[in-house]
């Protein structure tokens, strides 16, 4: 069922090939193992798309894409969870990485200025929090990319295995009596 639903909100690969944005992948975006939907490539596809949601660089989906097609796993996948860091998440979810950071480093925490936004103080503080900031966002990307990997493949064999009593179970049912 999940196998389902995700197959039927994908995109149709030949025009995600044809986009004139992705062409300089090339031959790249051919690789059938970026389309498949099995338990390796979706839960390596997760972990490539939360690592990469955790980087703070523009273009964060370009980054996931590059990654998807060098490790050969699912380029949708990787693609949409880089979302989880969007306009509305960035920066809550960024300050936690820089506390992440100051604490694996032991460095103290540069509080927000006052009547400061969030992006406001991440630029006027930068020159004093960009180690932990950048050793905060590896580390809950790392942890997160795991986490995410980690849980797709439970979900998966799980998944599988309801489906094997399943199929156990109406056998059995159908099985004629002797």
């Amino acid at each position: 069922m999940a196998r389902r639903l995700i197959k039927r909100l994908m995109p149709d690969h030949r025009v995600i090939r044809e986009h004139r944005h992705l062409q300089w992948l090339g031959r790249f975006l051919h690789d059938p193992d970026l389309w498949h939907l099995n338990r390796r490539s979706v839960a390596g596809a997760c972990f490539v798309g939360l690592f990469c949601a955790f980087i703070p660089v523009p273009f964060q989906m370009v980054l996931a894409a590059v990654a998807a097609v060098a490790v050969r796993v699912n380029l949708p996948i990787s693609v949409v969870l880089v979302w989880v860091t969007n306009p509305l998440t960035m920066g809550p979810i960024f300050f936690f990485a820089y506390k992440i950071g100051t604490w694996v480093m032991g460095a103290p925490v540069h509080m927000a200025l006052e009547n400061a936004s969030p992006m406001t103080w991440l630029t006027g503080e930068l020159q004093a929090i960009w180690r932990p900031f950048l050793l905060g966002s590896l580390i809950c990307g790392s942890v997160s990319g795991l986490l995410g990997a980690l849980l797709m493949r439970l979900g998966w064999r799980l998944h599988v295995i309801q489906r094997w009593k399943e199929r156990r179970r109406r056998r059995l049912h159908r099985a004629p009596a002797d």
